[in-house]
């Protein structure tokens, strides 16, 4: 159960900043969806529009990182830190950039050889290597 409401869009019109975002939320992303996330965050209309900013930056700007790429690593950090809603909304939104089932299921190993061995290495408390220093 949510913290705090989900603003439907009769809400959010009568917030003119919030407003603003979900207008530019359709227009970036060619639809009329606005997911519950951002709908939770127009509670709070300045971090729902610090938010989004960062996101487009971080997420759609051009850069090395394909689309596809951002979207897996952002699968991986969300699995990592048990949010649900994330490894959800950003799987659905790989798999429209193109992920297929084989390259999700290799990266679901990935994810689980990683965590297997971040949690060995933390208990054995294993020294970094010198050749991996930045010198």
């Amino acid at each position: 159960m949510t913290t705090v409401r989900l603003l439907s869009d009769d809400e959010v019109r009568r917030i003119p900043e919030a407003w603003a975002v979900f207008e530019d939320i359709r227009a970036t992303r060619k639809s009329d969806f606005v997911n519950n996330f951002w709908r939770a965050l127009a509670n709070d209309p300045p971090a729902l529009a610090r938010t989004w900013a960062q996101l487009k930056v971080v997420m759609m700007s051009e850069g090395e990182l394909s689309p596809l790429v951002r979207e897996m690593i952002y699968i991986a950090v969300s699995t990592a830190n048990g949010c649900s809603y994330c490894i959800h909304s950003h799987t659905a939104a790989a798999k429209a950039k193109g992920m297929t089932d084989r390259a999700h299921a290799e990266l679901l190993a990935v994810i689980g050889m990683a965590a297997q061995t971040n949690a060995l290495v933390t208990a054995m408390q294993v020294p970094v290597d010198e050749a991996f220093q930045v010198k």
